[in-house]
């Protein structure tokens, strides 16, 4: 039963194709089932996600990466430092133990539970306060993705700003395309391709903390960024004629619709208790601050 379930409310994520009816049809899931952690583990349910992702690439020309890039380059760089140096400052404000800090301000400036995922081992952070950096990630992720779109709207914000504002104000580059999903197809090439630029800060932070802590920990960069890259140069090199590009956008839409249905699913881990008030205010002051921030750039700048 629980396996028909799954694909009957698959099929309807996919049908539909809303990113926040998505992820509410896998917390639905969650909810009624109650799925152990390994049914749709945190790894496996970014797959489709990244697979999204890449195929994503297959749309968007090299030119118009430059394009966009260039424009937003500088202001990425000073919202990515500045997120992660502010909350390493604020978090002595919160009294928030070292490893908090760190995972919780990389989580946010850069990429989310990938960021946290890369660099827990390195720190030596404790299981449970990657669980808990993850959770509070999660949750912030949800809430931009059912809301933001309804804010861009309320605000007059153009498909490119959306898509600039949300790849600057949600974490998990997942996340980012999934909310700018719903504004527009324009949106979701703009916010993938700045958040490129996010997560590629990914790489000097795990250098800079390897040699900070003496480690010589492989931490996989995520792979589907190199592929999602290979795609945008080959549609450049490639032309790719008008149907092709729209059955490219379609395949990514179906994937990333169901790696939102997983990613909901993962709400059946979360651990209430573990949600202390400390480590929630400081992350949600970062975020607060940050919001602002993001639409004072693409909109003013």
């Amino acid at each position: 039963m629980i396996y028909i379930s799954l694909a009957f409310l698959l099929l309807i994520a996919v049908v539909i194709n809303n990113a926040a009816l998505a992820v509410l049809l896998g917390i639905f899931f969650s909810l009624v089932y109650k799925p152990n952690t390994s049914f749709i583990s945190r790894k496996i349910s970014t797959i489709p996600l990244q697979i999204g992702i890449v195929f994503l690439g297959f749309t968007i020309s090299a030119n118009y990466v430059l394009d966009i890039g260039t424009k937003y380059f500088l202001w990425i760089t000073l919202f990515v430092l500045l997120s992660f140096f502010g909350g390493l400052f604020l978090s002595r404000l919160f009294n928030l133990n070292k490893n908090l800090s760190i995972l919780l301000s990389a989580g946010a400036a850069i990429c989310g539970g990938t960021a946290i995922a890369a660099i827990a081992p390195i720190i030596k952070a404790k299981p449970e306060e990657l669980i808990l950096s993850l959770t509070i990630i999660f949750i912030f992720n949800t809430i931009a993705l059912l809301t933001f779109p309804f804010i861009g709207s309320a605000l007059g914000m153009s498909s490119i700003e959306f898509g600039s504002f949300a790849a600057l104000a949600v974490h998990d580059t997942s996340s980012v395309v999934g909310t700018a999903l719903e504004y527009s197809s324009e949106s979701v090439e703009v916010a993938a391709t700045l958040k490129l630029g996010r997560t590629l800060w990914l790489i000097p932070l795990i250098l800079l903390l390897n040699y900070k802590n003496k480690t010589n920990s492989r931490n996989a960069y995520p792979k589907f960024i190199l592929f999602f890259i290979i795609a945008i140069i080959a549609n450049t090199f490639l032309k790719f004629s008008y149907e092709t590009i729209l059955s490219l956008r379609l395949i990514s839409q179906t994937f990333l619709m169901v790696g939102l249905f997983c990613i909901g699913t993962q709400s059946a881990s979360i651990n209430i208790n573990m949600l202390t008030l400390k480590p929630i205010s400081f992350s949600l002051t970062l975020w607060v601050l940050a919001i602002p921030s993001a639409y004072f750039i693409v909109t003013v700048i």
